[in-house]
């Protein structure tokens, strides 16, 4: 797999700012066929920074309806980074 393919997106919510202010710590949607050591080597070359830390966890799509018929979102796999003390990421900084 190549490296730029495991990172998807970036997840920007209130929760994952305070993540980012109170313990540098970052969340990506990324590929769900990844695993952790693909993880940490797509963020440090992508953002030129150091890995200290990397948590995943699969997220269960939710389940919709539109009138009487009923569908589901897909399911997707979220990654937690913690960066080394000192270190960031700019990509978030102008959000």
């Amino acid at each position: 797999m190549n490296l730029y393919d495991v990172l998807k997106k970036p997840k920007l919510t209130e929760k994952t700012t305070l993540l980012k202010e109170e313990l540098n710590q970052f969340v990506f949607e990324v590929d769900p066929k990844a695993n952790k050591i693909q993880i940490k080597e797509s963020v440090e070359k992508a953002f030129k920074v150091e890995v200290v830390k990397v948590r995943t966890m699969n997220v269960e799509g939710k389940k919709k309806r539109l009138g009487r018929h009923q569908g589901r979102k897909s399911n997707w796999k979220k990654a937690l980074i913690t960066l080394k003390e000192g270190q960031t990421i700019e990509y978030f900084e102008g959000a």
